[in-house]
């Protein structure tokens, strides 16, 4: 199968960004590097192509209804303008994925889903659709998405376009022109800083990738790709796909259980899920930090005395923090901040200590 190029592949080539194969696309992993990247939008901004990113338009009498159905957030109080995190779930209360979801007007919304699960959610959102008055339109291909993150965001995009950016809440939505070009812009992002994702048409994606670093560069805006990405969402602690939600783990025990409406009504997973809230937990996603110079990577196991109690699910060094830090399920009753415990890292354990979470949170 052919590698996929985003509609902004040949300035990162031209950037001389790092090109990696990721979710079917070949995407930048950085460019002057990780450290540099992270940095930047933890002090400064960062602009990232994430246009390979999944979007689906649902619309028709029946969209809402449809939306709470396959959720497990509560569609029904978003306003227009407004977006929210949820999850697409599975009968047993876990995940077929993570997304966001937009309420673009009546009856009509779009949902933001990971690029590695485009054709499963897909298939999904298709399977589900009897019995709603519902149309479902992928339109992946036709949209690219630029996410400007930092604290130079809103100082930047001010730039570029009339908007009142200032009356954008977090996870707040406009429909407007960006230096000339109609986009979607949305105060959200997946790095722990303020920010904006930018959705445009895909022959346009380009264009407003050079505009806004333009923009940006007396900001100290730089380029940043998918390495600053992972370590900035881990400093935040916020959740992968195929990391530390999948279609094993349940809501509840990922610490998502703020997006689950049970008053809302029914909706698939949530019967699995009420059972779970009354019965207890018997593991929880929880973070971690090293108490050495080592680094707990995805996949390594965690033990305690001689028996292994999880596996890392996410690990990395955090260059703000400057320590190493991860997540991991852990069985309920080792999960309190301060409870301690090994890594195995090739050869020999290092100690590791459970530390609240988020790891990292904006002043």
């Amino acid at each position: 199968m052919d590698t996929k190029k985003t509609p902004v592949h040949e300035a990162h080539v031209k950037a001389g960004a790092r090109m990696v194969p990721f979710a079917g696309y070949s995407m930048p992993v950085q460019y002057t590097g990780i450290v540099d990247e992270h940095m930047a939008v933890r002090t400064r901004a960062g602009l990232f192509d994430v246009s390979h990113m999944g979007e689906f338009f649902v619309e028709g009498p029946g969209a809402l209804d449809y939306l709470q159905h396959l959720t497990c957030n509560n569609v029904a109080q978003l306003e227009v303008g407004r977006a929210h995190y949820t999850g697409l779930m599975l009968p047993n209360g876990a995940f077929v994925d993570d997304m966001l979801i937009y309420r673009l007007g009546d009856n009509r919304y779009l949902a933001v889903v990971n690029a590695a699960n485009l054709d499963k959610d897909r298939n999904w959102f298709m399977e589900h659709t009897r019995g709603f008055d519902v149309q479902v339109e992928d339109l992946s291909a036709a949209y690219g998405q630029l996410a400007l993150q930092g604290p130079q965001a809103s100082a930047i995009l001010k730039e570029l376009t009339a908007a009142d950016l200032a009356a954008l809440r977090y996870y707040s939505f406009v429909e407007t022109e960006v230096d000339g070009t109609r986009c979607i812009v949305s105060r959200t992002g997946y790095t722990g800083e303020d920010g904006y994702e930018l959705y445009a048409p895909a022959k346009a994606t380009a264009g407003l990738w050079d505009a806004v670093l333009g923009a940006g560069a007396p900001f100290g805006l730089v380029p940043a790709g998918l390495g600053a990405r992972d370590t900035l969402r881990l400093e935040a602690s916020m959740a992968l796909y195929g990391n530390d939600i999948d279609d094993t783990t349940t809501a509840l025990e990922a610490g998502l259980g703020w997006i689950v409406k049970m008053k809302k009504g029914d909706f698939i997973g949530r019967d699995s899920l009420a059972r779970q809230r009354k019965e207890g937990l018997t593991r929880r996603l929880i973070g971690f930090e090293m108490e050495e110079r080592a680094i707990a990577r995805q996949g390594y196991p965690i033990v305690a005395g001689d028996r292994q109690i999880g596996t890392v699910t996410s690990g990395t060094f955090a260059p703000f923090l400057e320590k190493s830090i991860g997540m991991a399920y852990l069985p309920a009753g080792l999960c309190e901040p301060g409870t301690r415990f090994e890594v195995e890292i090739r050869n020999r354990t290092a100690p590791a200590v459970v530390v609240p979470t988020p790891f990292y949170k904006r002043g």
